[in-house]
């Protein structure tokens, strides 16, 4: 299963595509090989993007043929695709991967370097606490837009926090200071004992609610409480 998020580093906008199941095979595949492609696959409205598309899980498919190497994602940034995947042995990737791209016309090259505890894919790939909020996010606005939502529309919009102590959660709730948010209910159940749902009204596009969603988390963070996610309602 494959995840997408963005982030911004060093002033560039960085696309990411992760298998989040991929650190499964960590433990047997200490090398990282690295496929750069001269491509910017993050924009689909560029010619050649299904060409690319294709060219891509040829490549991946070519690789994890063998038996002992792992595709673990993507990152598009400046106009290059950067390709990542970890193998149990470093020889002959080169070739293989040389035999799909080179027919193919595109700029490319590729390294191999020994990461036995996978730490590229833990500080470039891994999304963070946050950026896991927002493809969560994005999965809840693709369904609402496949159901012909107005996402632009304002509408209630219930955002959900955990607590592990009880202490912790009525901080919270006696200090709440966000704009336009107010509580309407606490909530206790094997999946948020110590919860809270907090209520406000507004647009559900993508960037409407990555900046609600980051609001609400910044808060729930200052006093060690999880950000859990949100609900609305149709449109």
């Amino acid at each position: 299963m494959r995840d997408f998020f963005q982030r911004v580093e060093d002033g560039s906008l960085v696309n990411i595509e992760i298998d989040l199941n991929a650190f499964a095979y960590s433990s047997n595949n200490p090398w990282l090989f690295s496929v750069f492609i001269k491509f910017d696959g993050a924009d689909a409205q560029i010619e050649g993007y299904e060409e690319f598309l294709e060219t891509k899980e040829a490549l991946i498919i070519a690789l994890e043929n063998e038996d002992k190497v792992k595709y673990v994602g993507t990152r598009i940034v400046d106009g290059w695709s950067e390709i990542y995947f970890y193998s149990q042995e470093s020889k002959s990737l080169e070739s293989t991967v040389a035999k799909i791209l080179q027919p193919s016309n595109y700029v490319f090259e590729s390294s191999v370097v020994r990461d036995t505890k996978w730490d590229f894919h833990h500080k470039n790939l891994i999304p963070s606490e946050l950026e896991q909020c927002n493809i969560e996010s994005e999965k809840i606005i693709f369904m609402l837009e496949e159901e012909g939502d107005t996402l632009e529309t304002p509408r209630p919009v219930e955002h959900y926090l955990s607590f592990e102590l009880p202490t912790q959660k009525n901080r919270f709730i006696n200090t709440l200071d966000l704009d336009g948010y107010t509580l309407k209910d606490e909530i206790s159940s094997e999946e948020f004992e110590n919860g809270i749902a907090l209520v406000k009204e507004h647009a559900v596009t993508s960037q409407r609610v990555q900046e609600e969603v980051a609001l609400v988390f910044e808060a729930v963070k200052k006093c060690q409480g999880y950000y859990e996610g949100w609900s609305t309602t149709l449109v």
